[in-house]
């Protein structure tokens, strides 16, 4: 501390805001929710002056100012410590549990520059070492190849626990994903080397990406096990994101698998992706669920965003290549394409959303099509079918806090945490 000027920070021990990562608090998607006893609490600690704290809690709670919260709250709002602490001693008083709220789910690092210079860096290195595997590589052999992969995995590893001291998680997490991506290259050349590879006609690791195939099955199902372990270490949403995918491989090589005497059946592979779609997405309610009512932050991250992409995904793709020529088919694939949009509407997830609307424009589409056949108004009756999925696209930006409050309500209990945000 500066003896000329008391009030001064000692030297030894650095203001917070400089060693807070500006990755972690100072990115403009950052959110809080506090009342005015926060802001006094801030008072008292010498945070912030008396004259500045009215000041700005006069500009923030004016009637009209988008800071201000309803009195009834809004959906997803999370109370301040003093609410939570009222609303506790009042439940305990008349002898009843309260249910702990916590934090909003931290959604990830938003969109940056910064985060996009990590995330193309990341996928090049991983796209390298996976997308773009030459037979250049095989002349180092099974064991040269085995030796460099685990060589990658255990820099990248050693890189990403660095960064996660210094505090720079999003970095972190493309290098573990990295590490987690070069696992079945690491499985395969030691296949490969011990003589274990079955014969056939994919003995290339570079068709790994490119055919489907049974003989992948061990690869992949190294990779979520060396996933869930490395998770489990460090804790990092991007890791997912081969979870996802390697589920999507999984489940037409479980497909090659189970029909390799028969020949290929496009119409089973289809089938097989829908029930993987289904069974992915159940996943990511599990984790979503885990992630939200975790008590450390650390747990409360969006494990969930890659499971319900690419299940979704898997599950919608589909459904909508099945084919029937039943009037009634069509109109329960139009429903279930409706309930895909409220269900995304409700628990927050735009990706259901946005493929049930894909799903019922193209009913519509149909709709209008056979309605018009052969008609020269259907050019007209497609424009004015376009021109009114946009302007239900803008009632929906308009409404969509009410609407997901309004769904959110319609929820199992047991599925009411997916409705915060």
């Amino acid at each position: 501390m500066n003896k000329d000027n008391p009030d001064t920070m000692p030297a030894n021990e650095p203001p917070r805001w400089e060693i807070t990562h500006t990755e972690d608090v100072f990115l403009p998607a950052v959110r809080v929710q506090i009342g005015w006893q926060d802001v006094e609490a801030a008072v008292s600690q010498g945070a912030i002056l008396q004259t500045e704290a009215h000041a700005l809690w006069a500009s923030w709670a004016a009637p009209g100012s988008p800071l201000r919260v309803a009195a009834g709250g809004v959906p997803g709002a999370v109370p301040t410590a003093a609410q939570l602490a009222h609303d506790e001693s009042v439940a305990a008083a008349n002898g009843k549990q309260t249910v702990p709220v916590r934090a909003p789910l931290d959604r990830g690092p938003a969109f940056s520059f910064t985060n996009t210079l990590y995330y193309f860096g990341g996928m090049l290195a991983i796209g390298a070492m996976t997308l773009f595997m030459t037979l250049g590589w095989e002349l180092f052999g099974a064991w040269g190849v085995f030796a460099l992969a685990v060589g990658y995995f255990t820099g990248a590893l050693l890189a990403a626990g660095n960064l996660l001291q210094k505090g720079l998680r999003t970095p972190a997490g493309v290098l573990a994903t990295l590490a987690v991506c070069l696992v079945p290259l690491a499985v395969w050349a030691f296949q490969s080397g011990i003589g274990m590879w079955p014969e056939g006609a994919n003995d290339s690791y570079r068709d790994y990406h490119r055919f489907i195939d049974w003989r992948w099955l061990t690869l992949e199902f190294a990779t979520l096990a060396a996933a869930v372990v490395l998770l489990y270490r460090y804790k990092l949403p991007f890791m997912v994101m081969p979870v996802a995918v390697t589920i999507w491989y999984l489940s037409m090589d479980v497909a090659h698998m189970l029909m390799q005497k028969e020949g290929f059946d496009w119409e089973f592979t289809r089938d097989v992706s829908l029930v993987f779609g289904l069974a992915t997405c159940a996943i990511a309610v599990w984790v979503d669920l885990r992630s939200r009512t975790a008590e450390h932050p650390e747990d409360r991250q969006d494990f969930a965003f890659w499971l319900y992409l690419f299940g979704a995904i898997m599950f919608w793709s589909g459904l909508s290549l099945r084919e029937s020529e039943s009037e009634l088919n069509k109109l329960l694939y139009a429903l279930i394409n409706v309930f895909l949009v409220f269900l995304g509407a409700a628990i927050g997830r735009r990706v259901f959303t946005v493929l049930g609307g894909f799903g019922v424009a193209g009913y519509l589409g149909y709709l209008a099509y056979r309605v018009f056949e052969n008609s020269l108004l259907f050019p007209f009756a497609l424009t004015l079918l376009g021109l009114g999925v946009v302007a239900l696209g803008i009632w929906w930006q308009r409404n969509e806090a009410r609407i997901h409050g309004r769904l959110a309500g319609w929820l199992p209990a047991a599925l009411r945490p997916l409705a915060s945000r």
